[in-house]
C-alpha cells in the first residue's frame, strides 16, 4: 500500500478527503452507505458518485462490482496518506526539515511547552524502542 501512494505523489482534494475518511472508517461501502455516512452537508449522490471515480482513477479506492452495485474498498490506509501528506508539508514549507516545522508552531503559539515536552518525551521514548 505504501509504495502505490509514495510512487503516486497524489494530494487529495478536500472533497476527496471526505470520502476517504467516511471509507477509512467503513473499512468498504456501497455509493449508499458512504452517502449516508458523509456529514452534513451532504453531496449529491451523483456528485458523490463522480468523487469515487476520481478516487478509483487515482488509485486510492479499488471498486468490487456486485450485480449492479460498486463496492468501494480504500486502496491507501489512512496511516500512510497521513504520513505522507506531513512529509510532502515538511518538505514543502519548511525545507524538509521537523524542527523547523516545530519553530513554526512554537512561534505561531500554536504549541505550547507543556506540549511540547509531552512530544519530547515521546520522541524519547520512540528512540529507545528502536
Amino acid at each position: 500500500m505504501s509504495n502505490r501512494l509514495n510512487n503516486m505523489h497524489k494530494q487529495l482534494t478536500r472533497a476527496e478527503e471526505n470520502v476517504m475518511q467516511v471509507l477509512w472508517t467503513m473499512g468498504k461501502g456501497f455509493l449508499r452507505e458512504i452517502l449516508d455516512n458523509m456529514p452534513e452537508p451532504k453531496p449529491h449522490q451523483n456528485t458523490l458518485a463522480t468523487i469515487l471515480k476520481i478516487l478509483t482513477e487515482k488509485e486510492f479506492v479499488m471498486v468490487e462490482v456486485i450485480g449492479r452495485n460498486h463496492l468501494y474498498h480504500p486502496l491507501i490506509s489512512k496511516e500512510t496518506y497521513s504520513k505522507t501528506s506531513v512529509h510532502q508539508m515538511v518538505d514543502g514549507y519548511f525545507q524538509g526539515s521537523f524542527s523547523n516545522m516545530v519553530s513554526f508552531f512554537l512561534n505561531e503559539k500554536e504549541l505550547d511547552l507543556n506540549e511540547l515536552e509531552k512530544l519530547l518525551a515521546e520522541v524519547k521514548k520512540a528512540s529507545q524502542n528502536q
